[in-house]
C-alpha cells in the first residue's frame, strides 16, 4: 500500500478509536460507524486487486472522519457543529448539513472511480451523468435506512442522528448530497480522470 493511503488510514483508525470511547448515545455511535468499519474491510480486502486513487483515499477518509465524530457527539451535539451556529446565528446545528454534502462527494467519486475502470463509460459523456443519479439515489437509500433506525432503535425520536426535528431534513439532507455530488464531477472531474489515467497506464505495465 503506498504511504499516502497508510497514513489516511492511520488517521481514520485512530478517530474511530477515539470516537468509541464513552459516546454519547451508543446506538448513534454504533449506526454511524459501522459503515466505516465495513467500507475499511471491503477495501483492505480488495486492495491488492482495485486500489484506490489518491484523491478517492481523501474524500473516503474525511467522509468516514465526519461519520466518526458525529457517531461520538451526535451530529445534534457535534461542538463545532454547535461553534458554527453560534457563529452563523443558525436556528439548528448544521453539523449534519456538512455531513450529507460530503456524502454526495465521497460515494460520488467512488462510484465514478468503479465506472470508469470497470465499465465501457470511461470517455463517455454520460459517465458524470450517472454518477451524480447514483450518488443521489445512494443518499436515498441511506435516508431510508435512518428512517427505519429511527423507529427500530429510537421509537421515532425526531432526534435521532441530527433530524432535530426539521420536517424538511430528508430533503435537505438528499438536496446537498445532489450538490456535493454535482460539485464533485464539476470540480474535481478532470483530475480525477488524470490520476485514473496514470494509474491504469502504471498497472499496465506492471503486468
Amino acid at each position: 500500500m503506498r504511504r499516502g493511503p497508510v497514513l489516511l488510514l492511520a488517521i481514520v483508525v485512530s478517530t474511530l478509536g477515539w470516537s468509541a470511547i464513552r459516546p454519547y448515545r451508543l446506538g448513534t455511535w454504533f449506526s454511524e460507524t459501522i459503515w466505516v468499519i465495513a467500507a475499511l474491510a471491503v477495501i483492505l480486502v480488495l486492495w491488492r486487486r482495485f486500489p484506490l486513487t489518491s484523491l478517492l483515499c481523501t474524500v473516503l477518509a474525511v467522509q468516514f472522519v465526519v461519520l466518526a465524530y458525529g457517531g461520538h457527539y451526535t451530529y445534534a451535539r457535534a461542538p463545532l457543529g454547535e461553534w458554527a451556529q453560534q457563529l452563523l446565528g443558525l436556528a439548528r446545528n448544521p453539523f449534519d448539513r456538512v455531513g450529507h454534502f460530503l456524502q454526495g462527494i465521497a460515494p460520488g467519486i467512488a462510484i465514478r472511480e468503479i465506472l470508469w475502470r470497470r465499465s465501457p463509460l470511461r470517455y463517455s459523456r454520460w459517465l458524470n451523468p450517472l454518477t451524480v443519479c447514483l450518488a443521489l439515489a445512494f443518499s436515498a437509500a441511506w435516508e431510508l435506512l435512518e428512517w427505519c433506525g429511527a423507529y427500530a432503535v429510537a421509537g421515532g425520536d425526531p432526534g435521532f442522528l441530527g433530524s432535530q426535528g426539521d420536517s424538511w431534513d430528508t430533503q435537505w439532507d438528499m438536496a446537498l448530497a445532489l450538490l456535493g455530488a454535482l460539485l464533485a464531477v464539476a470540480t474535481l472531474g478532470r483530475w480525477h480522470d488524470r490520476q485514473l489515467e496514470r494509474f491504469t497506464a502504471a498497472a499496465g505495465r506492471q503486468r
